[in-house]
């Protein structure tokens, strides 16, 4: 959850809480809200996100992370503006210089959500936390409340999680032996919300694992029970409800596919933000092009199965990708691309480029670093976040849930993975500079 994390926990707080098919019911006629925004540091930002984003503008929220987040970009929640509607502030929480924490409502629904922001000390004043929340249809700050007894069972919880599934042993040993002592400490004690308790287990966690797929969340509304299965298996498959759901997600999102377009000189721009389930959406590349730019800067990630069938188009013949080395079971899965596909193949010998950012994560780095191993692709932007363990997700109790990174990823050439030093390019650039350079690069190549 490298980038929007705020939208991606929107979203899956209503997906658990809004039957499908179902729309929640739409909120009561209200006044105007006028709750005033600080004048302060965190204040001013605040202030000025809510107007860029309300305006759905994308020049004002590109000027927005120009100033205040510029390793982000307007298409990183234009998505989200459309389907939120935009947020009408209702409270402000704590207001402190550089920390603001504060309650908003959809305009397109009744669902409200808590947000923190934290600015840096330094000038330029720059956004270093920007989170925000769903709390359910009409909550309050009041649903995250929490007690000794919460935090207690969110501690103990996330510390036996982390000792049954983290990839690596010792340090979860580490991790779990930390956070008891600092609950044993007091440390927590000044802990009432469980939105910011979890943020400061984050920390917390980061500071021994330095594990980006490491997370965890807190719920205002219940979670469901998890269905007993034996330690170390997979979880069972999704129910019907919840793969309708999947897909009405995807289909909102066209499955993270943004973009495919010919450029000047015949050379293919696929741009997809996100590697989905393969079952739901199997796609095919641009496969008569001379060349082709694949934009992986603002891809978070996702399932290896899709990264394996998108590089299926790639190659000529049957390759071997990665594997992945799970912590439990001592398995290895690999992973090749396929016999066949649907569609044409792009192939294995006409140019490809790949762009990245700091952004660029997990299942999306994989894809870059297979491509980038096996000499198939150039890589023209900026290193990778860092993120090579895939994560399963946990419930601890009725609120707290954590991502546990649970295995590794292993390469069939380099004997390694990208965690923890991301990919890096094999022509630095500016993120926003990458497709000008890999465009030059191309037509410069067919030229010969």
């Amino acid at each position: 959850m490298n980038r929007a994390t705020y939208y991606f926990l929107w979203l899956i707080v209503i997906a658990s809480t809004s039957p499908i098919g179902a729309q929640v019911p739409a909120a009561a006629p209200t006044q105007p809200v006028a709750t005033a925004i600080p004048k302060t540091p965190a204040g001013d930002a605040l202030r000025e996100w809510l107007d860029a984003f309300n305006s759905g503008d994308t020049a004002r929220l590109g000027a927005y992370f120009r100033r205040f987040q510029p390793e982000m970009s307007a298409d990183d929640e234009i998505g989200f503006r459309v389907q939120s509607g935009g947020f009408d502030l209702l409270t402000i929480e704590r207001s402190e210089p550089r920390h603001l924490e504060f309650t908003v409502r959809e305009r397109n629904s009744p669902m409200t959500g808590y947000g923190v922001l934290d600015v840096s000390s330094a000038e330029p004043v720059r956004v270093i936390t920007r989170r925000l929340q769903a709390m359910g249809p009409n909550a309050s700050a009041a649903a995250l409340r929490i007690d000794a007894v919460a935090r207690a069972r969110a501690v103990a919880g996330a510390a036996a999680l982390l000792d049954t599934f983290y990839v690596f042993p010792d340090v979860a040993r580490r991790m779990g032996d930390s956070l008891r002592a600092r609950l044993a400490r007091k440390e927590y004690d000044g802990y009432a919300n469980g939105v910011t308790f979890a943020m400061r287990l984050n920390d917390d966690l980061a500071e021994i694992a330095h594990d980006k797929h490491l997370h965890v969340n807190y719920s205002a509304r219940p979670l469901p029970p998890e269905e007993a299965h034996p330690v170390g298996a997979p979880p069972p498959a999704p129910s019907p409800e919840d793969q309708a759901r999947e897909r009405e997600f995807l289909d909102l999102i066209n499955c993270g596919f943004v973009r495919a377009e010919q450029l000047p000189g015949n050379v293919g721009y696929l741009k997809f933000n996100m590697f989905a389930d393969v079952d739901q959406c199997a796609t095919t590349a641009s496969a008569a092009t001379l060349a082709l730019i694949i934009d992986m800067r603002e891809n978070g990630g996702g399932n290896p199965g899709m990264v394996a069938f998108v590089s299926s188009y790639l190659f000529d013949r049957r390759t071997h990708l990665n594997d992945l080395w799970t912590r439990r079971t001592g398995e290895t899965k690999e992973f090749w691309t396929r016999d066949s596909v649907p569609g044409r193949r792009f192939g294995g010998e006409k140019p490809i480029y790949v762009l990245t950012s700091a952004r660029t994560f997990s299942g999306a780095e994989e894809f870059t670093y297979n491509l980038k191993t096996l000499k198939r692709a150039t890589i023209v932007g900026q290193t990778t976040g860092g993120g090579a363990h895939p994560v399963a997700g946990h419930r601890i109790d009725e609120h707290f849930m954590i991502g546990v990174p649970y295995a590794r990823a292993i390469n069939p050439i380099t004997r390694t993975n990208w965690e923890g030093v991301g990919v890096k390019p094999d022509i630095m650039v500016p993120a926003n500079d990458a497709l000008a350079t890999a465009q030059k690069l191309l037509l410069e190549k067919l030229r010969r």
